[in-house]
């Protein structure tokens, strides 16, 4: 067919209309939810925890007993849900987790209670109302960089979440088993997402489950790309206003728990019975 009857035959289809854009409100966008009683909050608080505590243990992060992610019961608000001691974090279900008040005796449940769980998250719940979880676990990279005795450096997009919002316990002086101790941590902690423990690890918190978990996995993360960048040479770091920039936009508690959102996912659709 010549160019000229091609042309012809093309300018005589009519032309298809360009889809129109589906309105923003239209769209679908997880946020987290709101509850109606402290039962049903409860409920979906414990389920978060249950789920962070099995990708805590499919990242690797367990040392033996040692971790634990708390959240703070929304009821009785000296209270909060916890691991049991001795659990394998690839095995704890919804009902395994246990109620401790705040003299450290388990209320609910049939399982001890981490005495070093109790004495170092009462005591950050205790200081900090407005945190809901707590997360710690001696994993492997955030030990590493507490070895060191250093904060995260601004050297990523990632990071910067942290850039002049987590501190370091600089102090060591054995398992942490007394309140005291644990007041030192908090004191620490100060009004910050995270703390570096010294030779000891990584503890991050949150306003939800969500939020704490995320703030752990992501740092962890953080750690092992620093001590890697740090080994390979010299890292470049991002400056202050950017760094400041990035992390209000990344640095905020709804931003982490969305991030987590595709991690919850992942694991109550591989693993549901987590759930009972």
């Amino acid at each position: 067919m010549c160019k000229s009857r091609k042309s012809r035959r093309n300018a005589a289809m009519p032309q298809a209309t360009a889809p129109e854009p589906i309105p923003a409100d239209q769209l679908q966008f997880a946020m987290p939810p709101k509850h109606e009683t402290a039962e049903e909050e409860r409920r979906h608080r414990k389920e978060r925890l249950a789920a962070a505590l099995r990708l805590f243990g499919r990242f690797g992060f367990e040392e033996g007993v040692a971790g634990h992610i708390t959240a703070r019961d929304p009821e009785f608000t000296d209270h909060f849900w916890v691991n049991p001691f001795g659990m394998s974090f690839k095995h704890i279900t919804v009902s395994d987790l246990i109620l401790v008040n705040h003299e450290g005796k388990v209320v609910e449940g049939r399982h001890h209670v981490n005495q070093a769980a109790f004495a170092i998250h009462s005591q950050i719940h205790r200081a900090r109302p407005d945190v809901v979880a707590a997360a710690h676990s001696h994993s492997t990279y955030g030990r590493a960089l507490s070895a060191l005795g250093e904060l995260l450096e601004p050297i990523t997009q990632d990071v910067c979440a942290f850039y002049e919002d987590h501190a370091l316990f600089d102090d060591y002086t054995g398992v942490v088993v007394d309140e005291e101790e644990g007041r030192r941590i908090a004191a620490a902690l100060g009004p910050h997402k995270a703390v570096v423990l010294r030779n000891h690890g990584l503890l991050t918190v949150g306003d939800t489950v969500d939020a704490a978990a995320w703030w752990f996995i992501t740092m962890e993360r953080s750690c092992q790309v620093q001590l890697v960048a740090k080994a390979a040479g010299k890292p470049v770091l991002i400056d202050r206003a950017s760094a400041r920039h990035t992390r209000d936009q990344l640095g905020n508690d709804l931003a982490a728990w969305i991030n987590y959102q595709p991690l919850y996912q992942q694991i109550t659709r591989s693993e549901p019975e987590l759930l009972g």
